[in-house]
């Protein structure tokens, strides 16, 4: 390492338990969206912005999304920039969200979701890693430049964005579509909403999403005469293993980007038919969980769930409907030869000491609504994962080592 980048690394190491009460004082502010019952991001935002006074930022911008169902009448989009030393370089963009999720059954949590648990080198509480770590890393990265004396080599934009869990309408898509002319095609984008346990992966691409209903149609009768009817469950399990087939040798290709190389298309949830055991069941719902590859179009998934119920209709006698839940095309891919990447890749090896890899995920993350707009975005971040989930926490040296990673890349 260079003599700026171990001073940065050590003066991050000095900053830990700064760090641990910043993440602390910003998740006992649930920022949950009106959909789920909260008022916004507001108060959480205004939280963020006072722990920030004063460490020097060129400018905090405002870019907030008109919304009557919180409080405060609108949804925040925060943009901190510092700028770089070099004019001409392509700008950094950080995209951290500071909404979260509920925290669900409150019985599955060992503590209080909104008050920071420290057990060993786990930090506990809903949004601790999602996106808390993400959020106080990248901002500890920049302000330990600061306090170096000294500047990134480009622009550094951090925006705090909201609406991240239900769609990004008040966020992301909202700023793309308000707000375009901030964002250029040459920039360089990072968006650290996923990652590996080991900090590996620089996800690069997605797979495209199709959510199917199934719904079969047959004659309800009684269980012990069931010549008198049609069971739509066996009808709809006869279709399931069918149409499961057919898209698996239709949709063959393989691309070895993504751990998982092949489209899958995997019958998940399945709805109650009859209450009791005895009764043939009329109507019979499942659902399938598509993830294809970017070179096909979902459009031509959906008609062969189709074809396949007309033919299976024909041979059972079954109605089979089938209706798409979701639909979203995979945006392209960043190429795993960009910029952005290699970038990312200097930075994480010099910290965390592994080989670090471009690669597709079978998710989406909103990345993917950056590509779709054009711009080339990158999804890193070291995690364990537990995003969503009760007792969902951050790990102590992720924290910190992002930390040094952010700092290292606005170096770059």
């Amino acid at each position: 390492m260079k003599p700026e980048e171990k001073r940065l690394i050590r003066r991050l190491s000095s900053m830990e338990e700064e760090m641990v009460r910043f993440l602390r004082d910003i998740i006992a502010v649930p920022a949950l969206s009106p959909e789920s019952g909260g008022e916004g991001e507001e108060k959480k935002v205004e939280k963020i912005l006072q722990l920030i006074d004063g460490w020097g930022f060129d400018s905090v911008e405002r870019y907030d999304a008109p919304d009557e169902r919180v409080p405060s009448g609108r949804r925040p989009n925060v943009l901190l920039r510092v700028r770089g030393r070099v004019g001409n370089l392509p700008p950094w963009w950080v995209f951290v969200h500071t909404d979260v999720v509920p925290p669900g059954d409150l019985s599955l949590w060992e503590s209080d979701p909104w008050k920071l648990r420290r057990e060993g080198e786990k930090l506990y509480g809903r949004g601790t890693e999602d996106n808390g770590q993400e959020l106080v890393a990248s901002l500890f990265g920049l302000r330990a430049l600061l306090e170096e004396g000294m500047r990134p080599a480009r622009d550094v934009n951090i925006f705090l964005v909201a609406d991240e869990e239900t769609g990004s309408e008040k966020g992301l898509k909202y700023l793309l579509k308000e707000h375009k002319g901030l964002f250029g095609a040459d920039d360089l984008y990072i968006v650290p909403d996923s990652g590996e346990p080991d900090g590996s992966l620089v996800e690069v691409a997605e797979k495209s999403i199709l959510w199917v209903r199934v719904t079969t149609h047959g004659k309800q009768v009684h269980a012990s005469t069931p010549g008198k009817g049609l069971n739509a469950h066996l009808a709809g399990m006869k279709y399931s293993v069918e149409v499961r087939e057919e898209l698996k040798r239709r949709f063959a290709a393989e691309d070895p980007l993504y751990d998982e190389p092949l489209s899958t298309f995997e019958p998940t949830k399945k709805e109650a038919n009859v209450d009791n055991v005895n009764t043939i069941p009329g109507m019979d719902v499942l659902y399938f969980d598509c993830r294809v590859l970017p070179q096909y179009r979902v459009g031509e998934v959906l008609a062969v769930f189709r074809e396949v119920a007309d033919a299976v209709g024909r041979k059972t006698g079954a109605r089979i409907e089938v209706e798409p839940v979701q639909m979203q095309q995979a945006a392209p891919p960043t190429p795993p030869d960009s910029p952005v990447v290699g970038l990312i890749r200097e930075a994480a090896e010099a910290v965390y000491g592994v080989r670090v890899r471009p690669g597709g995920i079978g998710g989406g993350t909103c990345a993917a609504i950056l590509r779709d707009a054009g711009l080339p975005a990158a999804v890193w971040s070291r995690i364990d994962e537990t995003a969503h989930m009760p007792n969902e926490y951050s790990l102590l040296p992720n924290l910190v080592g992002d930390a040094k990673v952010y700092s290292l890349l606005f170096l770059r």
